[in-house]
This record gives C-alpha cells, sequence and structure tokens, in this order.
C-alpha cells in the first residue's frame, strides 16, 4: 500500500532569533524520517499562505518564547486568530500536534507555555505528542550536553543566554532535543496517516 507523505509544519513566533533556530532543529528532525515534508511557518504576518499552510498540514508544532511566563504576544494573537478555524467545525480536528519554547531562565516558566500550546491544540481537537527522552543532566555523572537536559516531557525546553545571539545560543544540546521532538511527530504522524487508510 501507498502511504501518503506526511507533512508537518513548524507554527512559530521568533522574537530574537533563538526560538527561530529551535523551529529550524525540529524540521530538520522532522525531515530525518523518510516520507515526511516539514515547513517553516513564521506567525509574524497571518496571510492566507499561513492558513492555508496550516490547514493542508497533517501534524502542527507549535513554538514561541516564553515572555513574563506565557508565550509571546504575536503567538497569542495567532491563537486567537484561529477562532475562525476552530468556528469551521474544528478545522484542526485529529491533526498531531507539539510544542516547542525558549528563555533566558533556565525555568523561566517555560512549562506554563507548553501547557498553554496542549490546551491551545485540545481546543481545535488535535492529538498532542510529547516527548519520550528521560530527563538528562539529572544524576551526579550526567551531563549538560544530554538530550532533554531541562526535563521537559509534553514538549521541547531550550534556554538561551540573554548575552548571546541567536548565533551562539540555544546550546546544541537543546537544539538536538528539539530535533528528537521533530523526529518523533513526524514517526507519529506517519503512523496515525496508516492507521486512518486502514480504517
Amino acid at each position: 500500500m501507498n502511504h501518503a507523505t506526511a507533512r508537518i509544519a513548524i507554527a512559530y513566533h521568533s522574537g530574537y532569533g533563538h526560538t527561530a533556530k529551535q523551529a529550524e532543529a525540529v524540521a530538520a528532525g522532522a525531515l530525518s524520517v523518510p516520507g515526511t515534508t516539514a515547513e517553516l511557518v513564521a506567525l509574524d504576518e497571518l496571510t492566507d499562505d499561513v492558513w492555508a499552510t496550516l490547514a493542508a498540514a497533517d501534524a502542527i508544532v507549535f513554538g514561541a518564547p516564553t515572555y513574563m511566563g506565557s508565550p509571546s504576544a504575536v503567538f497569542k494573537a495567532f491563537a486567537e486568530a484561529s477562532a475562525k478555524v476552530w468556528g469551521a467545525d474544528l478545522g484542526w480536528r485529529d491533526k498531531i500536534a507539539a510544542g516547542f519554547t525558549n528563555s533566558k531562565a533556565m525555568s523561566g516558566d517555560k512549562l506554563n507555555s507548553l501547557v498553554d500550546f496542549a490546551v491551545f491544540a485540545a481546543q481545535h481537537g488535535m492529538i498532542w505528542v510529547g516527548l519520550d527522552i528521560y530527563p538528562g543532566w539529572a544524576e551526579s555523572t550526567a551531563s549538560i550536553e544530554d538530550l532533554n537536559r531541562l526535563g521537559s516531557w509534553l514538549g521541547a525546553m531550550a534556554q538561551s543566554d540573554a548575552d548571546l545571539s541567536a548565533e551562539k545560543a540555544p546550546p546544541a544540546t537543546d537544539l538536538r532535543t528539539a530535533h528528537a521532538l521533530g523526529a518523533r511527530v513526524a514517526t507519529v504522524t506517519q503512523r496515525h496517516l496508516r492507521g486512518a487508510q486502514a480504517a
């Protein structure tokens, strides 16, 4: 049986470029799974092309920096504007969803942003996918280079020192974690599509 290509959209806002690097890592992870396409969808301007790309996607990975304990205002504006999709018989129903976020602090209340993304996805009738990686950097013999060094399961977290540009932060370990999330989303989306075809 021929299976359709899994189309992954990464819908993100980045204030200073750090979260954009995370988005690129998610896309690279998705593309590492054969039979997958990935498209970066910046949310700074909510054009017709943005909505069309998201409508055509099989999975949408949401991303934004965490500012003052929640996703950026640009992302929140996108979430509110998506009410028109919600009102059209849950236009994103049964799409796979996931999320990622970045802040300058090690915690920065990033979990709150991931919860926002998950609730947002749930309101759209989407199916949430988290990380399946044990927390890294959590034992005396562990390393800052471990995957999932910030210990998140709901989505991928990254930390960027405030005095470093997007060329130097977030660190490679956080980008590898984002890559792993993208690969997992692609794998789960392909399984979801195969199940839908068999039903």
